[in-house]
């Protein structure tokens, strides 16, 4: 009777066990942002993916890379720049996959008739400190022989503000252009207050591809879960980019709580299409401009071989047949 208690006692442990494996919790850092939408439906489908994803929303990028270094994050989806830096300050990260590309506008006031990045010259422009709209900038100012700084006495005056005060700040004609992400440069064109100057992808880095992120102690010492998380990860992206009446639907209704249009959803995605894919050379060159415009202000930048890591998503993507 004692030896059979015992047999159930120990069948009930490796039940429990089985069922605690099966609902492993992954701690994820995002943003608020349109094309960040894919990553954030992560968290719906994960039960089917055998674990439970908790997500908490950040402010911008650099915020995630913060609560990383505090070990508060398993995961993370950030803009290259703020990987980058995170990277550079110690922060233990390796990048696994790349979730959306562009996602940037540079955006001016309509009354000023600005049509180029030379107009800049002497007027105030705002974006976002810690954000890849930052590097873009900072890299399209450079290609024109401009200078740019939050000090008065630059070509350019800088105003850092976060997203969503950039549309007031431009709507209030505090500044007179913008770096925006997506959907507010998407929003302040349709409602009226601003007007695409240009798309910023002319540069070097191209159109930048947002980074997904994983801790070295999570990629490497959890690798069963990191793998159904990025299996997850495929199929989320997936279903966003085969069906866009669920990705408007959950971008516009669950995560903007229908505060942004169906017109505002669709001109954003059009600018920051959902993707997979990331390369060590988009990282570099990302890397490389930073250090060369200052932004970030690395004592080292890392060499980006030595941390963007793909074998997991190519494995996701295999076994879920995705080109």
């Amino acid at each position: 009777m004692v030896k059979l208690f015992g047999s159930i006692l120990v069948a009930s442990a490796l039940l429990a066990a089985g069922g605690a494996g099966a609902q492993e919790v992954v701690r994820l850092g995002n943003l608020k942002l349109a094309h960040f939408g894919a990553v954030s439906y992560i968290k719906e489908i994960a039960p089917k993916c055998g674990i439970r994803v908790e997500e908490k929303v950040f402010a911008k990028g650099l915020d995630v890379m913060q609560a990383i270094i505090a070990g508060e994050l398993d995961v993370g989806a950030t803009a290259s720049e703020a990987a980058i830096s995170g990277r550079a300050g110690g922060a233990p990260i390796v990048v696994v996959a790349g979730f959306a590309r562009g996602g940037a506008r540079l955006v001016a006031r309509p009354d000023l008739e600005i049509r180029s990045v030379a107009q800049l010259k002497g007027k105030r422009v705002g974006v976002t400190r810690g954000a890849i709209q930052e590097v873009l900038l900072m890299a399209q100012l450079a290609k024109h022989g401009l200078k740019g700084d939050a000090a008065p006495g630059k070509d350019v005056q800088l105003v850092y503000l976060g997203y969503p005060d950039l549309n007031q700040a431009l709507l209030g004609k505090q500044i007179d252009a913008m770096m925006q992400s997506e959907p507010q440069s998407s929003q302040a064109i349709n409602k009226g207050f601003g007007v695409e100057v240009l798309k910023p992808y002319d540069t070097a880095i191209g159109e930048p591809v947002r980074t997904l992120v994983m801790t070295e102690k999570f990629y490497r010492e959890r690798r069963p879960v990191a793998e159904k998380f990025m299996r997850c990860f495929v199929e989320a992206t997936r279903t966003f980019i085969d069906t866009p009446s669920v990705a408007e639907k959950y971008v516009r209704e669950v995560i903007f709580k229908n505060q942004i249009t169906s017109d505002d959803f669709q001109d954003a995605i059009r600018n920051s299409p959902y993707s997979y894919d990331i390369t060590p050379e988009h990282i570099q060159v990302t890397t490389d401009i930073m250090a060369r415009t200052g932004v970030g202000r690395m004592a080292r930048p890392p060499l980006a071989t030595d941390w963007v890591r793909t074998d997991l998503l190519a494995a996701a993507k295999k076994s879920l047949d995705v080109k």
